[in-house]
Formats: structure tokens, sequence, C-alpha cells
């Protein structure tokens, strides 16, 4: 059985009364903007980094001399469940530093032995005796001391790469000054002593870096490993002084400016006759240079050789106790200076650091920066850099102290360079090849140098995922 349907009818839509707008624009002047770009960021490392012109094109960081040689990190090999220690990298230790004989390095990195922990794991006992080295290949552990009525202190936190018990591989005899407690499951290497002893009776290379090593533990110097000056405070008449001078490092570091290059290529076509109302090439320049100048600062946070996430001393390295970022690892991270002008941290940081702050109940405040209100804490301005690179999870916050009257870090360029569009930034015609195109090699001139070891800090093992809840 069929069901007849009615027909719709058809609507008939009024007539056009007017020119439409589709119509109209073929007469209309278009208004158009410049042309955008989401690369470009805030750039607040660039801006508030104290630039110095580097007339030579290389600066020199000189200072006082210092027996303490500063300590690094050791790499590792993970091949499937095996861990085996990268040999070269035991330079990093002090008591090894400046060791060449590469035989001697390969022999001690065979004596480690692998030894896994878990969470809450005792890796060593305080007043136990010394019997090796510890590298922390994988995990957490915290160092665990004992304060002044007897209860147990959290001295610090090692992981990846750190070391501790050194004191194994100068004395014969020793005891731990603290307990290591493992935070996280992970992986440890130990060197027995006994194995070290045995490869020292028999290598004269080894035997002459361990005296050297001892003989600048014994020189006279500072907290901070400097060379002491010698002087006399408190005296009363006639009192002999003592003399003293200032030296200096003979090799001190030396950083050449490094460059950011590309060639920007503009068909003469395009710059004769497409340039009204906009310049195509001087667009095509602008947002070239935004672009270095972003490569720019990416360079100097992660850069092997200047960068300050590879330069920054060890010692002024420090873990996160929990993960997140924590009030109290950023007071630790502050009281590591003398002064902290800015931290900058990535805005998964910043954001980690807020979510942890209303946890407890704590507000952080903010600054008023150039017109800008940030984030603040203790009254040191929360910066956001995303070029601190996000790994796994985890990320770094860096504390700094900027200029050159404050011993702290500044930024190296050259000013004044031929066809310099901004400081240390050029665009030098290249002429047109046979296809008439223009070419311009456009350049910028950069690097960044850290004074003295304290003027830079560095949080890291941060956090920045969601909790689960």
């Amino acid at each position: 059985m069929s069901v007849e349907t009615e027909p719709v009818p058809e609507v008939q839509s009024p007539p056009q009364q007017s020119l439409s707008t589709a119509a109209a624009r073929n007469l209309a002047t278009t208004t158009k903007s410049k042309p955008q770009m989401q690369e470009i960021s805030s750039r607040w490392l660039l801006r508030k980094l104290p630039w110095v012109h580097v007339s030579g094109g290389t600066y020199r960081v000189n200072r006082r001399l210092s027996h303490a040689v500063g300590r690094g990190r050791v790499a590792f090999d993970l091949a499937g469940s095996e861990v085996r220690v990268v040999a070269p990298t035991l330079r990093e230790l002090p008591a090894l530093r400046g060791l060449t004989d590469e035989a001697v390095l390969e022999q001690l990195a065979e004596r480690f032995v692998p030894r896994p922990f878990a969470a809450g794991d005792l890796l060593a006992q305080e007043g136990a005796p010394l019997e090796g080295l510890l590298l922390v290949a994988h995990g957490k552990v915290e160092r665990i001391g004992t304060g002044k009525y007897g209860d147990a202190t959290v001295l610090a936190v090692h992981a990846d790469g750190d070391h501790l018990g050194e004191q194994a591989l100068a004395s014969a005899d020793g005891r731990w000054p603290y307990s290591v407690k493992a935070a996280t499951a992970g992986t440890a290497l130990a060197l027995p002593r006994a194995a070290f002893r045995e490869l020292l009776d028999r290598s004269p290379a080894l035997q002459a870096r361990l005296a050297a090593h001892l003989a600048g533990h014994a020189a006279a110097q500072n907290e901070h490993g400097e060379a002491e000056i010698g002087m006399s405070a408190g005296h009363r008449g006639e009192f002999d002084l003592p003399t003293a001078f200032v030296d200096y490092e003979l090799t001190p570091r030396e950083y050449e400016l490094s460059v950011a290059q590309t060639v920007l290529r503009v068909h003469s076509r395009v710059a004769d006759l497409y340039s009204k109302p906009m310049d195509q090439t001087q667009q095509q320049l602008g947002l070239t240079v935004e672009a270095l100048r972003e490569r720019q600062e990416h360079e100097i946070v992660n850069n092997p050789e200047f960068g300050l996430l590879a330069n920054c001393a060890v010692d002024q390295r420090i873990h996160t106790h929990a993960g997140a970022p924590t009030p109290d690892d950023l007071d630790e991270l502050l009281a590591m200076r003398r002064d902290t002008d800015y931290l900058f941290a990535h805005p998964k940081a910043i954001a980690a650091f807020g979510r942890e702050a209303n946890r407890r109940g704590v507000y952080f405040s903010t600054a008023d920066f150039g017109g800008h209100r940030v984030p603040a804490w203790r009254g040191v301005p929360i910066l956001p850099c995303g070029k601190i690179p996000v790994r796994g999870g985890s990320t770094s916050i860096i504390a700094m102290r900027t200029g050159e009257e404050n011993q702290g870090v500044v930024g190296l360029t050259q000013v004044g360079i031929p066809d310099e569009v901004e400081p240390g930034l050029n665009v030098r015609f290249m002429g047109i090849d046979d296809k008439a195109v223009v070419n311009y090699l456009v350049s910028a001139y950069y690097s960044a140098a850290i004074l003295v070891p304290d003027a830079l800090g560095v949080l890291e093992n941060v956090e920045v995922d969601h909790p689960r809840s």
C-alpha cells in the first residue's frame, strides 16, 4: 500500500534590490595586516640579559685561582637491562679530572658493579665503613644526616649522574659521614675500594693524578675552594702581619661569539611588482629576524658549549624533593646565591608551581615588570621561557643573577658590525643569481658567560604533569 505525499511548494526568493557585498568587494580596497607569526614569544631572557660588547669576538672570564676542582656528572650506556659507565666521563670526578690514560679509565669502568635499589632501601649507613664509590645511574637518592638533636634531616637529593662516597678513592680508611637512602626505585653502580686500590698500585698515571688531587686539597683555601688570602684581624700591638697576594687562574675560560645564519631569497619580480602597500623584502626580513632571535634564545638556554643549562656548575644544581616544584624547592634554589634577579621557567613549570602553592594554601605574589604583571616568589620575578625543554614530563627552573658589576650572567654580542639592522644582527646583500633571485645573508652573533659559578642555579627534575586525582 503506497502513501501519496504532497509536493513541497517551491520557496521563491525575493528579487535582489541592491548590489551584493560579494560583487562590491571587486571594487573595494582590502585592508591587510602585516604577516603574522606564531613562533614569536616574549623572549624575556634576551630582554633581561645585560649585553656586553665583545669587540674582538672573544670574551675571557678571569677568576681568582681555585684549588677545588669542579665536579660534573657521569654518563651511562644503557644496553638492554645492563648499565655501564661511559669511561671518558669518569673524568667528571674531581679525583680523576685531567687523567689522560684512556686504558685506565676503561679498566675503572669495568670494575663498577650494578646495584639495583627500591624506594626506601638504605644504600649507605652513617658511620659505617666507606667501602667504595657510588654512582647514581637512574633514580633519586637522599643524603640524610643527623640534626643537632639527633633527628634525621635530608641534606640533599641526588639523581642521574651524581656520585657519592668519593672519599673512598683518596683515603685508605674512612666512614660514611651521612646515610644514603633511595627515594625512588633505580640503579646505582658501585666501585669497591679494593678494586680501585688494586688498579692504583699498578698505574703510575692514576697515582700521579690522585697525588695532584690530594695536593690541591691540602692547599690553603676558602670555603669556595679559592686560594686563601692570608690576613689577621683582632690583633693588638706590634703584630707580625701575614703577607698575601691574589693569584689568578692561568687558563681562564674564553667564550667565542656564536652565530645563527640563514640566506633569505626574494625573487626580483616579487620585490619589484608586489611591494605596495607593503615592502615584500622588508616583511620577509622582519619575520626572518624574529626567527633568528627565537633561535638565539634557544641556543643561550640549550647550547652544549655555552648554554645555561649545560654550563651550570653541578654544585649549583638541586633536584626537587617530591617531583612537582614546591615553595620549599624554590626557597632552596634562591638560598644558593647571594642575590637572584630572575627565575626563568617553562609555562608548564609555572603552572605546576601554582598548583603546589594552592595545595598548601600559599599564594605567591606578582610583580610589576615593565608594564606587565608577572608571578613572583620572595620578590623575584618568575618569567616564562618556552625554550627550557620539557622531556618525559619533567623540566628545569633557572635562577639567575645578572650583570658584570654583580658577577652574574651576561649576554655577549658585538655591536657596530657591517650592515647592522639590530645590535649584533646584520643583513648583507649577496647578489642576484641567474634566476633573478635576490639573496641576503642574515646573521646574528651572540653567546653568554657565567662570571662566577653561583651566578646561575638550576632546579632539575621538575615534574609538570598534572597529578591524577
